[in-house]
């Protein structure tokens, strides 16, 4: 299953790669891509992943969510 999340604030390669590592140490988390350009990233998840989880991650490293859907 997979979810794209639209985060704003992410400026360069660093800033894909926190959230790309931050995103992939939730245990329930099997791979994230991070596209800069897109200021997406696309999670591909085992068992479900509550929204808010995944939003206090990406906020608490000074990105903003601005939309969870699922794919």
């Amino acid at each position: 299953m997979e979810k794209r999340i639209v985060i704003e604030g992410m400026k360069c390669s660093g800033c894909a790669n926190r959230v790309k590592n931050a995103l992939e140490a939730i245990k329930e988390i099997k791979k994230c891509n991070v596209n800069l350009t897109n200021k997406e990233a696309v999670i591909v998840y085992k068992k479900s992943v509550d929204d808010t989880l995944i939003k206090d991650t990406i906020t608490s490293l000074g990105f903003s969510v601005e939309k969870i859907e699922e794919k």
